[in-house]
Order: C-alpha cells, then structure tokens, then sequence
C-alpha cells in the first residue's frame, strides 16, 4: 500500500523552550534568545530594569506564537459595512446557516427567562433528559458543550498529551487541524481518494504504524458533503484508536446517526450541533419537530434546484452532496478566488479555498429560492 501521498505536521515541542535562557525585548517587538551552556562565559553587564522586563508575547506558548489564526466567517455586520449594503440586502450562502431561523419557540423562551443573571445548571440536565427524549440515547451518554467548536478542543485537551498524533483526512473541517496544533499535537494527514471518500487502507496502516491517540471523520463531509458507509467505520472502529465521528450534517442526508452505536463501542465520540437545526434555546427548539422537519425538507428540496442550476454553469463542476451546501470545482480557467470577490460585489457570499487540497473550488451553501435566483443572477453575470 502506497501511502506517500500522507505528511505529516510537527508542531514545535513546548520542550523546545528549555533550549533558551535569557529572552530580551528587542525594537519592533522581538525577542531574542541566548543559548544554555554548561560552559563558563563571560559575564555580562547587567541590563536596564525596563530591558529586562519580559513582553507580552513571552508569556505565550512557543509552538503557538507562529500558528495561522483560524479564519471564520465574517459576521453580518461587518459584511454590510463592508459591501456598503443592509444587512437583509446581503444573500449569505458562504456559513452552511439555516436562512429560515429557529422556531417560534425559541423567542419565546429567551423572552420568558426568569433568571437570566444565575448561572445555568453547569451539567445541562434539562437539555440532555431532552436530548435523551429526542434521540433514544440515554442522558448519561450525552455531554453539552457551547458548540461543536469547543467540545473537539475539550476531547483534545483530555486526550492529547503534547506530542500525541491524531489522524486528519483533508479536505475537511480545519478546525481539527488547528485544535491538535494549539494542543501540541502531531497532525498526521491522510488525504481523501478523488471522489471525497476516506482511504481506509492508508489510514489501517498508518494507526499500525504510527500509533495516533485519535482520528476526527465528519459524515457528511465538510466541504464537499460526502457520508461514511457503516463498513469503512466499523473497520477503523476496530482499530486501537479514538474515533471522533462528527454528524453537525446528519440531518440533511438518508444516513441514520451513529449515536446509539457509542453504548457498544468504547473508542467512539459521536458529535451532533444543534446551530445547524436552530441558533438558540435548543430546548425550545426540540418542542417543535414539525417545524424543524419542514425546514430540513425545504432545504433538500432547495438543494436539488441548486445542485441542477450549478451543472448548467459551464466553468462549475458541483459534486453530489449529502449535507446542505455543494462543493465546486471551479474549471475553464476561471479564478475561485476571482468568482467570490465578483460575487460579493452584488451581495452574494459564497465561500473559497486556498489550501491545495481545494486550490479551485468554491462551497455554496443551501439557502431559500431567492437566494438561489440571486446567486445565479451574479453567476450568469459574470464574463466566460
């Protein structure tokens, strides 16, 4: 099995600090560094008071002071004073958000709250009883965290020693990368096969070889849409590895969720998001099902409008999805990164990649109808 296509990432070792004594503020905000020596050396004038006082950044993580911030999406706010428009004058398809909001519901509740300066209950128990209700799975399964975002950093910090590997299969949702990288742990990555899905064989040899803690799946696949079948799971089920299984799509493909599959197997993590069924107030939300399920319906439907229109765009190649945006591959030498910007000149927002394992596509997300007639107004607009 030829695996030459994987690499690895390796974080600075937090261990690399040791190596270094004596940090000076130099002009323009850098720090300087002198070697340790067991060796004798000249002694050197003591220096000012103000000299020797650490900065700011010292105090920072060495591994961490050179990573790439993670890049989000912009807010509305700053889009609209960007682009110079109102906020409603925007079409946002860039976030995969839900553009019909939460249920009646949730306002409500917000607009019922009684204690709104307590601290919640720290365990969430009326959320995960109705969790547990809404899914089948036992409360005691279930953990609550404010979004997927900070459980993934949750798993790692309890998980991850710095050091550690964890296993990445791009393109995918970066936020595994940079959770493992600011946890100082290795990113050992295994590319996905051309059409989306996971090389299961490249990824048996490399837990055998490489022993990683854990490896983060995400079905459906963020940003092209593609689901993990039960037997390619099961076979790294087997493995002797921590399997993150991340479902924030589930809800838009025929795929049934994987989260009563955790009571048989100890190595196994489901996460579920509720920003991508309502915002807010998720119990709320969970008294009305009929709204939510006619949402989700309106958007599949949605989605096979769309994924039509885009296959009638000569420079765009849609791929089928799962989930409720379509991934692009931008052809006849058009520029991605060119389409977005011209997009967003006309109030469109679609999303765009640099990194080279999607260097030339574009993600659209599943909006309403009219979203959808915006957004091929602004590419049929734009020159062959």
């Amino acid at each position: 099995m030829d695996c030459s296509a994987r690499f690895r990432i390796r974080n600075p070792s937090p261990a690399a600090a040791t190596h270094f004594a004596g940090a000076r503020r130099l002009p323009g905000g850098r720090v300087s560094f002198r070697p340790m020596s067991s060796a004798a050396s000249v002694e050197e004038p003591a220096a000012p008071e103000a000299e020797r006082r650490p900065s700011g950044d010292s105090f920072i993580r060495c591994h961490l002071r050179t990573l790439a911030p993670y890049q989000p999406i912009l807010p509305f706010e700053v889009l609209s004073a960007r682009l110079g428009r109102k906020p409603e004058d925007i079409v946002k398809l860039d976030a995969n958000e839900n553009p019909y909001g939460p249920p009646p519901e949730v306002a409500t509740a917000l607009g019922n709250l009684k204690f709104p300066y307590v601290y919640p209950d720290p365990e969430s128990r009326h959320l995960r009883a109705a969790l547990a209700e809404d899914s089948g799975l036992e409360s005691e399964y279930i953990l609550v965290g404010c979004g997927a975002d900070e459980l993934i950093d949750l798993i790692m910090r309890c998980v991850l020693e710095p050091g550690d590997k964890i296993v990445d299969c791009p393109p995918t949702f970066t936020m595994y990368e940079f959770d493992a990288s600011v946890n100082g742990a290795l990113v050992i990555k295994v590319p996905r096969l051309p059409d989306f899905s996971l090389d299961v064989d490249c990824i048996v040899e490399v837990v055998k070889q490489d022993n990683p803690k854990c490896i983060f799946l995400t079905s459906p696949n963020n940003p092209d849409g593609s689901v993990i079948n039960d037997e390619d799971l099961l076979k790294i089920l087997d493995l002797p590895i921590l399997v993150v299984l991340d479902e924030a799509y589930i809800e838009f493909s025929s795929l049934q969720t994987r989260m009563s599959w955790v009571k048989k197997h100890d190595n196994l993590i489901v996460l579920r998001t509720f920003s991508k069924r309502a915002e807010v107030s998720a119990c709320a939300a969970l008294q009305n099902p009929t709204y939510l399920e006619n949402v989700k319906n309106l958007l599949l439907q949605e989605r096979e409008r769309l994924f039509d229109l885009l296959k009638g765009i000569l420079f765009l190649k849609p791929f089928p999805s799962h989930s409720n945006f379509i991934l692009c591959e931008v052809t006849s030498g058009k520029d991605a990164k060119k389409i977005k910007e011209d997009l967003a000149k006309m109030g469109v927002m679609i999303r765009h990649y640099d990194k080279k394992e999607l260097k030339g596509y574009i993600r659209i997300s599943v909006g309403k109808p009219e979203h959808t007639d915006a957004l091929m107004k602004g590419l049929n607009a734009l020159p062959l």
